[in-house]
């Protein structure tokens, strides 16, 4: 912020200078007292929803819709939450969508890095969610968070990984994940239908749950849409799907007292 008096109407009356010793539209060679202020985000402006993640036998499967809400607002409708990282680990992000911008070039500037090593070697999902976790963690102890809620998903010699990491630091892993509002209403589902099954499960029937899930989150969650991506990664790399735009009815809803002009 521009704090010289000059700049921005009337100066004060110990900085007026009443024999204009310097013309109006030049400034002074001063320093802003206030420009290294330290600026901290206080709460996320724009932000995603929920991700969910799973596994199946081939690999695992994630689905985050499309919406970023500027607050209450569904501000934007064709936001991508998942970003695949090298060829093995795809991420999903809930929570401020600037942050969240941050953490994928952080992530690109490692690739480049580990790339232009020439060793051949490439980080796989659980090195790239230790290295988050790191970050996120050395963002919160200098009281300075990256507001997000992040699930790291891959498929690497062989084994699936599916882990989260929250804004705290905080770490674990899970035959099925979810973030944001998914954490109270998809999970039940998702644990049903998964856990213990994660080494049978098909591709399709994976599909199949997590289209289920998204419907019953966009019903439920006001901060949904019912225009969500899948991502797969399996041994062939990762794959993020074009946006799928799902078929609601709300017939429903007039069997709800207080829905329409419903009073009784």
């Amino acid at each position: 912020m521009d704090h010289f008096p000059l700049s921005w109407g009337r100066p004060r009356n110990d900085a007026f200078d009443a024999y204009n010793t310097y013309p109006m539209h030049k400034r002074q060679n001063h320093n802003d007292t206030f420009a290294e202020g330290v600026q901290r985000t206080q709460q996320p402006i724009v932000t995603g929803t929920s991700v969910l993640a799973i596994k199946f036998k081939d690999g695992i499967m994630m689905a985050a819709d499309t919406l970023a809400s500027y607050g209450s607002l569904a501000r934007f409708k064709s936001i991508q939450r998942l970003h695949p990282v090298g060829s093995s680990t795809v991420i999903g992000a809930s929570g401020d969508l600037s942050d969240f911008q941050y953490i994928q070039s952080t992530l690109e500037e490692l690739a480049i890095e580990e790339f232009t090593s020439g060793d051949k070697h490439e980080l796989g999902p659980a090195e790239i969610h230790e290295y988050l976790a790191r970050v996120m963690y050395n963002r919160r102890t200098k009281m300075n968070p990256l507001w997000n809620s992040l699930l790291v998903g891959g498929r690497k010699d062989g084994k699936n990984f599916l882990a989260y990491v929250d804004l705290l630091g905080t770490t674990y892993t899970s035959p099925s994940i979810a973030t944001g509002y998914g954490a109270h209403i998809a999970i039940p589902l998702l644990r049903n239908a998964v856990d213990g099954r994660e080494n049978t499960l098909t591709e399709e029937e994976a599909r199949k749950i997590l289209v289920e899930s998204m419907r019953v989150l966009f019903y439920r969650d006001a901060r949904s849409l019912n225009k969500f991506q899948i991502s797969t990664v399996t041994d062939n790399g990762v794959h993020i799907s074009d946006p799928i735009v799902l078929e609601s009815s709300w017939g429903f809803a007039e069997g709800i007292r207080g829905y329409g002009g419903q009073t009784q």
